[in-house]
């Protein structure tokens, strides 16, 4: 008895190995075998047409399927079960960033270089010349012509007398100028004293940086802020070594490029190490006598300076801060001004005090609270660095 065939396909379904999110389909074909007697059938052409349909479009679906599933497991990727979020940016270009300018990579040094802190340009438009300014001068000079003052002895031009060297001279002087913050020229002139002693006998670059900074800020503690100005100097000596083959710059922005000098002792260092006069030195005396002549109306040394470089000759620019600092020391100073014994009372002084009666806390700085603010150490400080 012939065997008729029979196959149904069914499709199956499964997890992916790699992705649990994802179902893999597979077709499966059961086949069945049948003892049909072919002679017991009724036999007819339509019934024949029928059954070739039939199996033609079971084949044709079979092999669509067949086709849509042959998918390889290596096509399939691994899949997220949820989009991916943006990630939020941790960082910045290094040119954008202000830290990655600050990192320096390991064996390198940074840059002891500063900016200019308070340094201001000339003034575009000069100031009104004071009228008799040159009848002034000659007076102070006059009264000047004799010295007597602290600052023509002690001063910071007479720091280097004892060094021979060259260069170890003007180290010295720009030491004596840093120093001399808040201090008077006696205090100052024995602490450079003693600061040479104390590293072995030469006041050099080599020589204080070579020596410990405990044993500097000892030797320099009786004139105040010993530990600042023990950093500045070591600071100063090493950029000084780095940056200015171990001597003392030549210009105003080599000077105002190292620790612990501004524009005062700037260009004070320039007159008294290369006899350049690229400005004036003004301190507190220089900023108040010009003040209290009406050559100016600044409250700030750094305002009183660019006023009086707009108007006064630049051969004048070196001389005036010795003549004005000992006028203060002497004369004029800030407490108790001796007004009778000034030439310049004769009216050429419009602060002169003579027959009048003293004004109440003259020579006192208020605060907030109504009390005097404290000034260290003495009237003829130097309270600008």
């Amino acid at each position: 008895m012939p065997a008729i065939r029979k196959v149904s396909a069914r499709l199956s379904s499964l997890a992916s190995p790699y992705n649990v999110g994802v179902t893999l389909f597979k077709l499966e074909e059961d086949e069945v075998k049948m003892d049909v007697d072919l002679g017991a059938l009724p036999s007819t052409p339509q019934r024949e047409k029928r059954a070739a349909r039939t199996a033609k479009k079971e084949e044709d679906a079979g092999n669509d399927l067949s086709t849509l599933l042959t998918i390889d497991d290596d096509d399939f990727k691994p899949l997220l079960s949820t989009p991916p979020r943006k990630r939020a940016r941790t960082s910045s270009s290094p040119s954008k960033s202000p830290r990655a300018k600050q990192r320096v990579s390991p064996g390198s040094k940074p840059a002891a270089k500063r900016k200019a802190s308070g340094y201001k340009r000339p003034l575009a438009t000069s100031d009104p010349t004071p009228a008799r300014w040159r009848e002034v001068f000659d007076a102070l000079r006059e009264m000047r012509k004799h010295g007597g003052a602290p600052v023509d002895t002690m001063g910071c031009h007479m720091a280097q007398r004892h060094e021979t060297d060259p260069r170890n001279k003007r180290f010295t002087t720009l030491v004596s100028l840093i120093l001399s913050a808040q201090t008077n020229d006696k205090a100052v002139d024995t602490a450079v004293i003693n600061l040479r002693q104390a590293i072995g006998g030469t006041l050099s670059v080599e020589a204080l940086l070579a020596a410990d900074s405990g044993l500097i800020k000892d030797t320099i503690r009786s004139i105040g802020m010993s530990e600042k100005k023990t950093n500045y100097l070591k600071t100063t000596a090493q950029q000084l070594c780095d940056d200015f083959n171990g001597d003392v710059p030549q210009s105003i922005e080599g000077m105002l490029s190292l620790h612990g000098v501004g524009p005062k002792i700037g260009f004070l260092a320039l007159h008294n190490t290369w006899d350049i006069n690229a400005g004036i030195g003004v301190d507190t005396h220089v900023a108040r006598i010009t003040r209290l002549l009406g050559w100016h109306n600044k409250e700030k040394e750094e305002d009183a300076r660019i006023s009086l470089e707009s108007w006064l000759p630049k051969e004048h620019w070196r001389e005036i801060n010795p003549l004005l600092v000992g006028f203060g020391q002497t004369i004029c100073e800030a407490k108790h001004p001796r007004c009778e014994v000034c030439s310049l009372s004769s009216g050429l002084c419009p602060s002169a005090r003579i027959g009048k009666t003293p004004m109440a806390g003259k020579g006192k700085r208020a605060t907030k609270g109504g009390k005097p603010k404290r000034r260290t150490p003495t009237d003829d400080s130097d309270l600008d660095w």
